[in-house]
């Protein structure tokens, strides 16, 4: 009898796991998408409306180095996750209770503590569980396909219509409850994995490794680099579009909705096609071309002024940046590091990408929003990215199929 391809256990450990991060961005992007019914009731600035995205970011980065150092440590990886999901889908209820500013803060960095590790941890269980010939392909569906097509698509167009009919607090109540059920079917469906498929043939003494050790490798140290300017691209757009859209561009809320489901979509297909090309031509070129895309968007939302239909498609290019994302943060880092500290290599450049662009990012952003303009953060993105696809230039290249065609060919020279 013929086993099912589609419906391995690579693939339902794929797909769970998608969803796991794809709820951790839904509940910690609707703050932003519900921005515009927030601000006016709560009397919020852009500079409190950064601090938002700054304290999460900031309590991410270090939950996610601590406790994906942590899962190494033990090997106990499903736990964590688990308990991880069911507590940031409780602080999303607990976002729709708040009336002040302090105690939205409150729940947003007890958010953050809870989601951080999510990600370093899913990932290395995928790299335990992915065939070598689509890694780049699998974890850039846990890391993007699922999250782009909630937080691009569905949640602008479901928050913004619920808030409308039943109020901003009960879209918060109801974004928390999809993690809930997720954290049930990983519980049931995902078993720890019992051991980590090499990636590199390269011997470990010891369960933990050194900040020192790991920085020695290049490709670390250029993808945290990356990942601060590009996390700080992605947040500060998420922060700042929806309401920069509404209150200097002049779209109504319906169609602010429109434009972030449309970059939505072009992320959701940027997930599967940027780390596919990755595959056959090679982590390095395709991270900076991706990179350097990214600069379309913040610039479209500065200076174009045709009509909505041509906005979305601009953005929806320019958000193909979005794809490159799981290249820096899980893919080469992956392929770089011994496989028993890959979720402490992740949680580390997750880390430097919360501090640096997470935390600093929309922070920084939003105080020269206030200062300078509300165009301000636009620009500081658009020079993230394009620094970013200098440095992925430097990358040592890791891809499978490019390494092995590379040293075939300086085989066949040399003989």
């Amino acid at each position: 009898m013929v086993k099912s391809r589609i419906f391995s256990y690579e693939n339902t450990v794929m797909v769970l796991l998608a969803l796991a991060f794809g709820f951790v961005f839904f509940d910690r992007l609707a703050l932003n998408f519900l921005a515009p019914f927030i601000v006016p009731e709560l009397h919020l600035t852009n500079t409190q409306l950064g601090a938002f995205a700054a304290a999460l970011g900031l309590t991410w980065a270090v939950s996610g180095y601590v406790v994906g150092a942590l899962s190494d440590y033990l090997g106990n990886r499903k736990v964590l996750l688990v308990a991880a999901i069911i507590v940031f889908s409780a602080c999303s209820v607990i976002s729709g209770l708040a009336n002040s500013f302090l105690m939205l803060l409150g729940a947003r960095m007890i958010m953050g503590i809870a989601e951080g590790p999510v990600l370093p941890i899913a990932q290395s269980i995928m790299v335990a569980e992915s065939s070598e010939h689509r890694r780049g392909f699998n974890m850039g569906v846990i890391q993007n396909f699922v999250t782009s097509i909630l937080n691009g698509f569905v949640a602008p167009l479901a928050l913004v219509a619920i808030a409308t009919a039943y109020g901003w607090r009960n879209a918060f109540f109801l974004a928390g409850v999809p993690g809930f059920i997720v954290a049930v079917l990983i519980i049931f469906l995902i078993r720890e994995p019992k051991s980590v498929a090499p990636v590199r043939q390269e011997s470990v003494s010891g369960k933990s490794i050194g900040l020192k050790k790991m920085l020695s490798y290049r490709n670390i140290w250029i993808c945290a680099m990356i990942s601060g300017l590009m996390v700080g691209w992605v947040l500060i757009h998420m922060t700042f579009l929806p309401i920069y859209l509404v209150q200097a561009r002049g779209l109504t809320p319906g169609e602010m909705s429109i434009v972030m489901a449309t970059t939505g979509v072009s992320s959701a297909i940027s997930a599967m096609l940027v780390p596919a090309l990755s595959d056959y031509f090679g982590r390095r070129p395709v991270l900076a071309l991706f990179s350097f895309v990214g600069v379309i968007a913040p610039v479209t939302a500065v200076l174009f002024g045709g009509s909505l239909p041509v906005m979305c498609l601009l953005l929806g290019v320019g958000f193909f940046a979005i794809g490159s994302t799981a290249l820096f943060m899980a893919t080469v880092p992956s392929e770089t590091i011994p496989p028993a500290h890959v979720a402490t290599a992740l949680g580390f450049i997750m880390g430097v990408g919360e501090i640096v662009g997470g935390f600093g990012g929309p922070g920084l952003a939003g105080i020269a929003a206030d200062i300078l303009g509300p165009s301000t953060p636009f620009w500081m993105a658009a020079a993230a990215c394009t620094v970013a696809g200098g440095l992925a230039l430097l990358l040592d290249e890791t891809a499978p199929r490019v390494v092995g065609r590379t040293k075939q060919l300086e085989a066949a020279s040399a003989t």
